[in-house]
């Protein structure tokens, strides 16, 4: 089974994942614009049991999704990457921002969520084959 390695920039908080992920997405809202200071984020959201280890100290950061349920990040508190993050609508799961793993062999996202948020530009990006919802 393939162990996967995600890390902050400065590599202090560390996740390591066992397996595929159960999902990925990227995420349109404006709460993952600003997060990321990207146009959209990108997580793999893999069961608890896949998670082998988490190392490194941690702050947290939670707030309501845009559907009102609490949403729980954890970031470096060196650097601030934001590594990892806990959805009340996903139980059992754990996010892990895809750029964390520094892998471009990273499995592109089955899903684009918050479509009504996307910036026109990506448009053609989000054509690709996926499951789309606003």
């Amino acid at each position: 089974m393939t162990t996967r390695r995600a890390s902050c920039s400065c590599g202090s908080l560390q996740v390591a994942c066992a397996g595929e992920p159960a999902r990925t997405a990227i995420c349109h809202c404006l709460e993952c614009q600003r997060r990321t200071g990207a146009v959209f984020g990108n997580q793999a959201f893999f069961k608890r049991e896949q998670i082998i280890s988490i190392s490194g100290a941690t702050t947290h950061f939670t707030r309501l999704s845009g559907s009102g349920r609490s949403v729980t990040f954890r970031f470096c508190p060196t650097c601030g990457s934001t590594v990892y993050w806990e959805a009340e609508a996903l139980p059992g799961m754990i996010a892990v921002a895809v750029g964390s793993f520094a892998d471009p062999t990273f499995a592109a996202p089955q899903h684009s969520v918050w479509e009504r948020r996307r910036h026109v530009w990506v448009a053609p990006f989000c054509d690709t084959a996926m499951q789309h919802s606003d």
